[in-house]
């Protein structure tokens, strides 16, 4: 009997960026799978780095036309924290946070725990512009999407 060959492994990379906090954002995705490499921005005229970083990961699963085994990169504790310890708590308490808070950004994580369903996803947390070249190009078109915004029209005198 023949073995079966590995499914490639997707790797995923995302940020998110913020002109401001809140203010103008991007996020970008650079996704490497069987020997292909794709890259994803886009931005949002008002919002803050969070939802950024959030988007990033929403936008890269979103990507993948099938289920495979992924290896999700970020460099946000946020969103690498909120997925694999903090959201599990959530869920038990309805979405609420330990002070029973309404859980932050809620439309974004419950879109991201719904598209982890159909995906093995680990979580890995890379540090921020110290030279990992994937996360810096991700930072890059984080940025570019911010950059591509369209310039908002100066304020009408009367």
């Amino acid at each position: 009997m023949t073995p079966r060959k590995a499914e490639p492994v997707a790797r995923l990379y995302t940020d998110g960026a913020c002109s401001g906090n809140p203010g103008p954002g991007g996020w970008g995705v650079v996704l490497e799978w069987n020997g292909h490499r794709k890259e994803l921005h886009g931005g949002e005229a008002e919002t803050t780095n969070n939802r950024m970083e959030l988007t990033a990961a929403i936008k890269a699963i979103e990507a993948l036309s099938r289920s495979v085994t992924v290896e999700l990169y970020t460099d946000s504790r946020y969103l690498k924290d909120g997925i694999t310890l903090w959201m599990p708590d959530w869920k038990r308490r309805g979405w609420r946070t330990a002070d029973k808070k309404p859980v932050k950004n809620i439309d974004l994580w419950q879109r991201i725990d719904a598209l982890t369903h159909r995906h093995k996803i680990s979580w890995h947390w890379v540090k921020a512009h110290d030279g990992h070249e994937q996360n810096e190009r991700a930072d890059a078109l984080a940025r570019l999407g911010i950059a591509e915004l369209p310039a908002s029209p100066a304020p009408s005198g009367s």
